[in-house]
């Protein structure tokens, strides 16, 4: 943060724009509109970098992709009632995700509060289910402190997003300005470092453990912990399993991740789960795509949950030994306290259990059937983009069956590589989201990988991206149905596909992708073969000063397999249609 030596008189639309400069915000993203017009004139004069966004959720998107990208606050400004009620869809992704940003918004002058006024709405009371916290300004002199508030309640203790609603009035009154500017968050508190008996205790548990699971959740990335969860496996030998949220955690390539556990996850990764005697659970919260049918979720195992949110303890699944702390600061305790331990009780032998893991594996590895009617085998063109893009490439994908294709067949080796919408599932998420992953990082590869039923909600965003020569990288895997659902349709509603299919029976796709890609000032591609499917990556690769689009036609019959259908026990996964994996595998 800066720090200015000296009060100084200025607007409170002045002191928004001074408290970011202060806070060393350096882009945002957003749209103008009357409530907050007076924070836009001192924005022109500002070396902060404004990013004009076609749709306030689209601004609330990237605002969370550049924050996934590069660990900071992310932010976005945008004006009062529909501008507002817009991006509450990306707070609330930004909520179950445990996102860090704030976005401000513009409100009715005080006096006009509570009149219906034009574009009034009571954002403050709407975002409160949905964001960690909301702060109403109707004095410019505590805008200051106010901003200085929500972007340290955005990124302290569970990340998340924070709402700062500025009336106008409070805008265009003049007000004396200083930083740093003094806080008041009374009852705000987070945790630090864990309970030593808790971490004793933990220690204990794992060296006793003969069949131990890492349950990794995007808790551990939020804290930046991948370096001493690769050193806590190092030690123990146990295995890891990494939730959608936690991709990149813990490199695929290291033969101790089992990969995904839950809905679509691995065999290994599920059957490692409901076999194991012990849970160690490292920020993941037990979500009900991971655990399947709760009371039969590892029947067999005590449970450690360490987790920086002490609502998350116990609430779902009842931790055995709760460990409320820092995630970084838990894993190094442990590593301290583990050596010890294992002198006095000795190391368990872990064979039995890695050899009955790893014939999981062998038997039922990740793969796919080529499809039946020709078109293009999604899961091929999803790997060939990741063997061709690599690691070091961003990842942002919609929310669908590409989104769990892309889960499964792009090989993460790192943290932050891999975004996606996770909690609340929001399609429209990849455009947006990877516009600010460019903006972030934008020395890099960034590749949103999308669904056409996806694309069209937030595809206006692409005109932003052209106009500001955002270069993202888009792979439209099309199948011209909202394939999730379809994939629900044909397996449990007898092929019934009520409002799945996107086009007409007849005749050409509406929209025509390049052709809105064209219009948008992009290049396309379309690509109906394997043969193109390499060429094509390589062309989108060798652009990078502009965004680029391929339209990969792919069959509507794929589908993703491993399932666990909803509410059903996790032992009843189908490694595909109509297989079931025995549990019971010999060599």
């Amino acid at each position: 943060m800066k720090d200015t030596a000296q009060t100084q008189t200025m607007t409170g639309a002045q002191a928004i724009i001074a408290s970011l400069e202060a806070l060393g915000v350096t882009d945002v993203f957003g749209m103008p509109g009357g409530a907050i017009l007076p924070t836009y004139d001192p924005l022109m004069d500002s070396s902060i970098r404004h990013i004009l966004i076609r749709h306030e959720q689209g601004a609330g998107h990237a605002a969370e992709g550049y924050s996934l990208a590069t660990g900071k606050v992310g932010c976005a400004i945008v004006t009062s009632g529909p501008g507002a009620t817009n991006v509450l869809t990306a707070l609330a992704d930004a909520n179950m995700d445990s996102i860090p940003m704030v976005v401000i918004s513009g409100q009715v002058g005080a006096s006009l509060i509570g009149t219906d006024a034009f574009q009034e709405a009571d954002i403050v009371g709407a975002s409160m289910p949905l964001a960690k916290h909301s702060f109403l300004v109707t004095d410019p002199q505590e805008i200051p402190s106010r901003l200085a508030e929500a972007f340290h309640i955005a990124a302290t203790g569970r990340p998340g997003p924070v709402l700062v609603d500025i009336t106008k009035s409070a805008q265009v009154a003049e007000m004396q300005f200083s930083w740093p500017p003094a806080m008041d968050l009374p009852g705000y508190r987070y945790a630090g470092k864990p309970h030593k008996k808790q971490v004793r205790a933990a220690a204990e548990e794992i060296v006793r453990a003969q069949a131990p699971v890492l349950y990794v959740g995007g808790g551990l990335i939020r804290s930046n912990a991948a370096e001493q969860l690769a050193a806590l496996v190092e030690l123990t030998d146990a295995p890891v399993v990494t939730t959608l949220t936690a991709r990149g955690a813990f490199p695929d390539s290291d033969p101790h991740n089992l990969g995904m556990p839950g809905m679509h996850g691995t065999v290994a990764a599920v059957g490692a789960l409901q076999r194991a005697d012990l849970v160690i659970a490292l920020g993941s919260r037990f979500d009900d795509r991971v655990t399947g049918k709760l009371d039969s979720f590892a029947p067999r195992a005590r449970v450690i949950h360490v987790d920086i949110d002490p609502a998350e303890i116990s609430k779902n699944r009842f931790a055995d030994i709760p460990i409320v702390g820092d995630l970084k600061q838990v894993i190094e305790a442990l590593l301290n306290e583990l050596p010890g331990t294992y002198s006095k009780v000795g190391r368990p032998d872990l064979s039995g259990w890695w050899r009955y893991l790893n014939r999981l594996r062998d038997r039922y590895p990740m793969g796919w059937t080529d499809p039946k009617d020709g078109m293009l085998a999604p899961q091929y063109v999803i790997q060939r983009l990741s063997e061709l893009s690599g690691p070091d490439a961003y990842y942002v994908t919609g929310v669908g069956q590409h989104q769990m294709w892309s889960a499964q067949f792009i090989g993460c080796e790192k943290p932050r590589h891999f975004l996606s919408s996770s909690g609340l599932g929001t399609m429209g998420f990849a455009v947006p989201a990877a516009m600010g992953a460019q903006v972030g990082q934008p020395d890099s590869v960034v590749w949103a990988i999308d669904g056409d039923g996806c694309f069209q909600m937030t595809n206006q965003e692409l005109a932003t991206c052209s106009v500001n020569n955002i270069p993202i990288k888009v792979a439209l895997i099309n199948n011209s149905v909202l394939g999730m659902v379809r994939q629900w349709q044909s397996l449990f509603y007898d092929k019934r596909y009520s409002n799945t299919t996107l086009n007409p029976a007849d005749g050409d796709q509406i929209p025509n992708f390049a052709m809105l890609a064209n219009a948008y000032g992009i290049e396309a591609r379309v690509v109906r073969t394997p043969e193109e499917v390499d060429e094509a990556i390589e062309w989108a690769l060798s652009i990078n000063d502009r965004p680029v689009f391929i339209d990969f036609r792919v069959s509507k019959d794929a589908m993703v397999w491993p399932m666990v259908a909803a509410g059903v026990s996790n032992d009843d996964i189908r490694y595909a249609q109509g297989m079931a994996p025995d549990w019971d595998v010999e060599d």
